[in-house]
């Protein structure tokens, strides 16, 4: 129970027992006072029929008088059951029922007798000295002759014990009528409190969870009055937070979505240097987690030194900066940076948005770009020299020398090939980029397709020596382009071929790689490796670039055009493998390809 019920009931309680209490006090009094108003006059109409039936004696002396109202006295006493008192003007006791005269004082100051003798009738209401109770006194005046003007006192006395014994009786009713009277109020109380307060408590307890962002709850509308009214109203306003919150919520959601899945990283920073905001790609790009830096403060991302400087001199003074910045934490990268002052709100200080872009590929592909330009402008250049000057050197006159003009023309047949292949090579890779030439798959019987590449090697790979090993397992089949797959393979083994010194060996073998889990599709690996003059280990991740050479010398000598292995890559990428390069310098390289079994 709550305690504004408790003092809600109480004050119900309170209310009704001093309103009672208050009747029963004034309804006590006023049955006290009309009892004995009631008995006055009774007693006043007893005296006037007592002075009738036995009058003051005119005759007599002083004692005759008094014994003759003493016996007066003692015998209405017994007819009536009340006390009789005959009292002179001057207060002396001429006779009483129930005492000796003469041993009574005298009674000229009491209260009745006063009234009495000014008024005619006089009563008064004390506790007796000689009885010792509570008495009602009422006295009359009497002449004591008609034309006399000397007076007596006759007065009438009765206790009021019945009356106060009434009075406990009423006072014994109220006491128990009023506990009771508290039982049921407070019963009363407690269910007309209940009424009020339960849905009271009830929307209390509802804006409490409306504190806490609980929006789902309702209270019981009830009637239609100020109460059901005001459940109402709480109910209306907990449906708008809800819906708006909702819509917090969704926007947020979005909001959240839309940093969480952009390819640009986004920080916010605060006027006070603390970072709001950091989104997933700010993650990668910077290395470090959302939980180590929202909240804290710029100044912990020790691993940028040039960053943190950066948006130190920014928040003194806020300024849009457009920079591009070297990072190497968590790894090396080029990242392009846009800073511009952002307030959060109307009475804050101007923060930071910084804006994060990974340019690195971009800026390394601009530079193989303008390599790609450079290499083919001088591929380009060698054969085409080599031809101008051949034809200019024929045409001076060494036509006229029949051993000379054809070593030069020899020449000249040599460099064109040469300048077709590169051309052939460029006009290749840029379809295969373009994907202008869609592969066809269609299954190859492995074994019977490298058994041929092998043949159509086999007469280069005499020249020098070199020993050509095929080794497949039987009845392999592999879904791929032949025709580009042909390419492959067979770019892979006249390397092979080109760099491996009179004598050596290349050797192919292709074989079945076991899904490790369920749901991997199965692989079919084909290595292509040699005994030849390896690849220097700082060579290894540019092997595929276009125009790289390792030895530029000898591969211009064998007639390589730097294309082949960046054909290869591309080619193996279209069909959804892999390439990788193992070598040692002076021992040999491998390269290992892998494809799937089934193109999805």
């Amino acid at each position: 129970m709550s305690k504004f019920r408790l003092k809600l009931t109480a004050l119900f309680v309170i209310m009704i027992g001093v309103s009672v209490l208050a009747a029963g006090l004034l309804m006590g009094n006023s049955y006290q006072k009309n009892h004995q108003a009631a008995l006055r006059d009774h007693m006043i109409r007893e005296l006037h029929v007592l002075n009738a039936a036995a009058p003051w004696p005119e005759q007599g002396n002083e004692a005759e008088q008094s014994s003759y109202l003493q016996r007066q006295a003692q015998r209405f006493k017994e007819i009536a059951g009340m006390r009789v008192t005959y009292i002179r003007t001057d207060g002396k006791v001429m006779g009483d029922s129930d005492h000796e005269p003469g041993t009574m004082d005298n009674h000229l100051t009491r209260e009745e007798v006063q009234q009495a003798l000014s008024d005619g009738t006089g009563s008064s209401v004390r506790r007796s000295a000689t009885l010792k109770q509570n008495m009602i006194y009422v006295a009359l005046k009497v002449n004591l002759d008609k034309g006399d003007t000397n007076q007596g006192i006759i007065r009438l006395a009765m206790s009021l014990g019945d009356v106060e014994n009434s009075l406990n009786n009423m006072w014994l009713a109220l006491v128990f009528g009023l506990f009771l009277l508290f039982a049921v109020a407070a019963v009363v109380s407690y269910r007309v409190a209940l009424s009020v307060t339960r849905p009271l408590e009830r929307m209390t307890s509802a804006a409490k969870r409306m504190a806490n962002m609980d929006y789902a709850i309702r209270v019981p509308e009830g009637g239609s009055d100020e109460v059901g009214e005001l459940a109402r109203a709480l109910n209306a306003m907990a449906g708008s937070l809800q819906e708006q919150l909702d819509e917090i919520r969704q926007n947020g959601t979005r909001l959240q979505s839309v940093l969480d899945n952009m390819t640009s990283g986004v920080v916010m920073i605060a006027h006070d240097g603390r970072i709001t905001l950091y989104n997933r790609e700010a993650e990668l790009l910077l290395g470090s987690s959302v939980r180590e830096r929202v909240g804290r403060s710029y100044a912990e991302i020790r691993q940028h030194f040039e960053l943190v400087g950066l948006i130190r001199e920014l928040l003194e003074n806020p300024v849009s900066v457009h920079e591009e910045l070297t990072v190497y934490y968590p790894e090396e990268r080029l990242l392009e940076i846009h800073i511009v002052p952002m307030t959060m709100s109307i009475d804050e200080e101007p923060g930071l948005l910084i804006v994060l872009q990974d340019v690195s590929a971009i800026r390394r592909l601009e530079r193989m770009r303008s390599e790609f330009v450079a290499n083919v402008s001088h591929e380009l250049k060698t054969p085409v020299a080599a031809v101008k000057g051949f034809a200019e050197t024929l045409l001076s006159g060494a036509m006229n020398d029949p051993e000379t003009a054809k070593s030069f023309l020899t020449i000249i047949q040599d460099e064109s090939d040469r300048l077709n292949r590169l051309i052939g090579d460029i006009l290749e890779l840029s379809k295969i980029e373009s994907r202008r030439s869609p592969l066809q798959f269609s299954p190859i019987d492995l074994p019977m397709f490298l058994g041929r590449m092998s043949e159509l090697l086999a007469a280069e790979a005499a020249k020098k020596d070199i020993v050509l090993d095929v080794q497949t397992e039987e009845g392999l089949f592999l879904e791929a382009d032949e025709d580009r797959l042909g390419q492959i393979v067979m770019n892979l083994m006249q390397n092979g071929i080109n760099y491996t010194p009179e004598g050596g060996k290349v050797k192919v073998r292709a074989e079945i790689i076991p899904a490790l889990e369920d749901g991997e599709e199965e692989m079919v690996r084909i290595t292509v490796s040699d005994t030849g003059i390896g690849i220097p280990k700082k060579d290894i991740p540019r092997i595929f670039e276009r125009f790289y050479r390792v030895d530029k010398a000898r591969s211009r000598s064998s007639g390589g055009t730097g294309l082949g292995l960046s054909i290869v890559k591309h080619l193996t990428e279209l069909h959804h493998g892999t390439i990788r390069v193992e070598s040692t310098v002076g021992v040999g390289s491998q390269f290992i390809l892998e494809l799937p079994l089934l193109q999805p």
